[in-house]
Order: C-alpha cells, then structure tokens, then sequence
C-alpha cells in the first residue's frame, strides 16, 4: 500500500515529538516507540495499492495547494480495530476540500475495494496520532491528558508525501513543475 500524508511545520512537529516523548516516559503507547527512520508526525489523508500516473498527476494539484493551515480542536481517541489516541483537526472548507481533492485522486485508479473507507470524504476524521496500540481502553482515564501537553493551537500542513508500506520507502509528492 501508497499512503498519502500531510507533514507539519517544525514546530508542530517538535510539539508533536513532545507529546509522544511524555507518552513514552509515562509507560503508555507511543509513536515515539516507532524507531523507523521514516516516522514522522503526519496526517493521512488515504491509502492505495499504486501511485499510478493518473493519481500523481491528480495529487500534484493536492500539493500545489500547500501548504495550508489547520486547528488543532483537543485530544479524541479511537477505539476500534486499535486503540488510538490523537490530537483532533478541524475540518474546515479549506482542508476539506484538501482531502476530497486526495481521496478522489486515489479512487480514481484504485479498485474500490482496495480503499479504507474510513478516508473517504465524510467519514473521514483528520487527526494526528499520538499513540497506537491493539489494548482496549489503553487511553482511558485522566491519567493520559495529564501527560500531554496542550495541542498547538494552529498547525501548517507543509509537504505531501507518500509511505510504501512494503518496501519502507517514502516519497515527497510536489506539484507540477
């Protein structure tokens, strides 16, 4: 699989290493735990079998658009297949209109059933994860938002990128030159 992803700015991205760091330390899941070279704090916006022609031309236009700020609305965790504990962004019209245009060019030479419909336009939740893990209820209770520390109030997605879950290898995806 091709991910299509969202980088952030240095100091979100250090804000973002913060919190995975306090994670780490307190004994609970982390992205911190995730040595690979290539994690890095991101937004996905989908998932494809292919970064086909016809896909990268249309995400050239995603690209184009950056970068592009976002909010940060609070903390949300995600219960199932994973447990999963994020910081929340705001879909607004802007980064709406971001991911439609990405999840269009990736179902545009995608088989269908190949896509996660949880990024699909509508059911999509923009987020950043802060910690992962297949535990119930690994992130309930106080205990863990007394850990983090507060969520930058605004965020700059800067680069879009593409992650080959097969061979590791990741991609920066510009706009046309």
């Amino acid at each position: 699989m091709r991910t299509v992803e969202l980088l952030l700015d240095e100091a979100a991205d250090a804000a973002v290493r913060e919190a995975w760091r306090r994670l780490a330390d307190a004994g609970l899941p982390s992205q911190a735990r995730h040595r690979s070279p290539t994690n890095s704090p991101h937004l996905t916006l989908a998932a494809c079998p292919e970064l086909t022609a016809p896909i990268r031309w249309a995400l050239a236009d995603v690209a184009a658009a950056l970068p592009l700020p976002a909010r940060c609305t609070g903390v949300v965790r995600f219960a199932r297949p994973t447990s999963v504990l994020a910081w929340a962004l705001d879909l607004d019209e802007a980064l709406a209109g971001l991911h439609r245009r990405a999840w269009e060019a990736v179902a545009s030479n995608s088989p269908p059933e190949t896509l996660n419909p949880f990024h699909a336009p509508g059911r999509w939740s923009p987020h950043i994860t802060l910690g992962r893990t297949r535990r119930a209820g690994a992130f309930a209770g106080r205990r863990v938002c007394e850990v983090l520390p507060a969520p930058p109030l605004s965020v700059w997605l800067t680069t879009l990128r593409s992650y080959d879950t097969e061979t590791g290898a990741l991609e920066v995806l510009g706009p046309r030159s």
